[in-house]
């Protein structure tokens, strides 16, 4: 039994909103310099350019890569061989939040109530997932996410006979919808099975996946093919202005449901796809 206090996931959580939001990975600026080479629209190419230097800039100077740093979303996989101690859990990732936000100066964008709208002044309480798992780790993954993309989220409750057509059509019809203001080119995570908190939930998680990965599923990798094919025919391009890059990438998460539901959801990212990932 591995004994771990809560104190490790504090300051685990609080360099990882440090770093999530000022430094954009290795992986993601891959991703800009591939559409680089094969964006048609010298605007397109422009806009791929800025967001390399931007990225630059936030890594050197340790300011936040967009003005948007997000609600936090963290992950937490419990081993069933952990033992926790310290303060509960919740408060540890939630003091992590509040001290990572004000130590690296990042904007407070959380209010209390969605109707009162009262800024907690310390971008807490983050929103919290947790799975149990087999082993004697604890694995964390954080992600600050922006709601210029988040607001462009959906979920559809399709008919089972609606098939992959129906799939596809949805998705693309989102992205679509999505246009300029999601701040493209994308990256789209799909949830597909369950129920409809689930569906959100899978589409939410399968943006933890690093660019290039496609799912050991082949009906979900050819998903994630086609619909990055086809969403980039949409002619959206980067920032809204043109061009055959309107998303990075697309991963799809699919999980068993009941004969007669298909749910489909849509979570969509910017172009940062800012998160970190630490195993204690």
């Amino acid at each position: 039994m591995k004994i771990i206090d809560t104190s490790l996931i504090k300051d685990a959580i609080e360099e990882m909103c440090i770093e999530s939001c000022c430094t954009i990975s290795e992986d993601v600026l891959k991703t800009y310099k591939d559409a680089l080479g094969i964006e048609k629209s010298l605007q397109g190419k422009e806009i791929l350019e800025q967001l390399i230097e931007n990225a630059r800039i936030a890594s050197s100077e340790g300011i936040p890569a967009c003005q948007d740093t997000g609600m936090t979303v963290v992950f937490i996989d419990i081993g069933n061989n952990v033992q926790l101690t310290g303060e509960p859990i919740n408060i540890a990732v939630n003091s992590g939040v509040k001290s990572g936000y004000e130590k690296g100066y990042l904007r407070k964008s959380v209010v209390s109530h969605p109707i009162d709208r009262l800024n907690t002044k310390d971008n807490t309480p983050a929103v919290i997932h947790y799975d149990f798992v087999e082993g004697d780790n604890i694995k964390i993954s954080v992600m600050p996410k922006g709601f210029g993309s988040e607001n462009m989220s959906a979920l559809a409750m399709l008919k089972p006979s609606e098939g992959i057509d129906g799939v596809i059509n949805f998705v693309i019809k989102t992205i679509d919808n999505a246009g300029p203001n999601a701040c493209p080119p994308l990256f789209v995570g799909i949830g597909i099975g369950g129920t409809a908190e689930k569906a959100m939930i899978l589409a939410k998680k399968s943006l933890l996946r690093k660019p290039g990965i496609r799912s050991e599923i082949p009906t979900d990798a050819f998903l994630e093919m086609d619909i990055f094919k086809k969403a980039n025919n949409l002619g959206i391009g980067p920032a809204g202005l043109g061009g055959n890059t309107t998303v990075l990438d697309v991963f799809v998460e699919s999980f068993p449901t009941h004969i007669a539901g298909l749910p489909v959801a849509v979570n969509i990212c910017c172009h940062s796809l800012r998160h970190r990932e630490i195993i204690l």
